[in-house]
């Protein structure tokens, strides 16, 4: 069974032009939990004079659905969007760094180890607070400004996050570097570390056109937990060329077609797709929603 969070809220949004309505997200989290969504990240808790498409995380946390089985997951980068999302109903939190310090010095003006600092501080008070903290390593897979990512590392912030109170891990392709064969040996190298002890999930970034396949390698590689976009959207506004997550009705549709269960409704995703792209009023990545 394939565990898949959906990121389209929040990763599909936070790079669009087009400013998305507290209501539309709402209707688009609804649509993505009909169609089977179970776990989505829905908001992120920045500074929304950075980041203006995520400045009404707590509306739409006051709005969304409350369904037994569905889970919202929000995006923590600071101690003060840590306070911010402990006074919502948000169930985890994606406590997020890079691993590379070009890209970090380039986009937070602090190096890799002062941001992990901070952070450290910001899992334990929530986990403190029994939520629970995924942290989500950025550049895990290569960084557009320095090149490759050691991978021990990837592996040294791993366990920092998981002394700190982190009870999952995720690898991030944040510009879509990763190929199949380095995303079977980072996945291999995590679980020489950690066995099953840490929760392993994938993010991927179509980038250079290598999503699915990555997904594929991550899959063969014994990792079930993976995050996508609904219609490809998405994109980080910090990173350069960074095009769409891994499209979630797209890898759906490769599971389904390898007998896999994902517990989502393949038309019910294409159906969102279509209705996302006139939203939007843009075409999206999707492929599926073409046909």
């Amino acid at each position: 069974m394939i565990e898949i969070c959906e990121v389209g809220p929040r990763d599909g949004l936070q790079n669009e032009k087009k400013l998305v309505t507290t209501d539309q997200k709402v209707d688009m989290i609804t649509k993505l939990i009909d169609a089977g969504a179970q776990k989505i990240e829905a908001v992120s808790f920045v500074n929304p004079k950075v980041v203006p498409q995520m400045a009404d995380a707590e509306e739409v946390m006051k709005l969304v659905p409350r369904l037994d089985g569905v889970s919202y997951a929000g995006l923590v980068l600071s101690y003060s969007g840590l306070k911010r999302a402990l006074e919502t109903a948000v169930d985890s939190y994606h406590v997020v760094t890079a691993t590379s310090d070009a890209f970090n010095l380039k986009n937070a003006r602090k190096t890799v180890d002062q941001n992990v600092a901070e952070l450290v501080k910001v899992i334990k008070e929530a986990a403190d607070a029994k939520k629970t903290v995924a942290g989500v390593l950025g550049t895990a897979f290569g960084c557009p400004f320095s090149g490759d990512v050691p991978v021990n590392r990837v592996l040294e912030i791993a366990e920092t996050f998981v002394k700190a109170g982190a009870t999952e891990i995720t690898l991030a392709d944040t510009t879509g570097l990763a190929t199949p064969l380095q995303v079977s040996h980072l996945v291999q190298e995590f679980q020489k570390q950690y066995g099953n002890d840490i929760k392993l999930g994938l993010h991927f970034h179509n980038t250079r056109g290598l999503g699915l396949a990555n997904v594929l390698a991550g899959y063969q590689s014994g990792i079930r937990r993976f995050d996508s976009s609904i219609g490809g959207l998405g994109g980080c506004p910090f990173a350069p060329k960074a095009v769409g997550n891994v499209c979630t009705e797209d890898m759906v549709n490769m599971f389904v077609g390898m007998g896999i269960e994902t517990g989502m409704d393949l038309q019910g995703l294409i159906d969102t797709a279509v209705w996302m792209e006139l939203q939007m009023e843009r075409p999206l990545d999707g492929m599926m929603m073409k046909l």
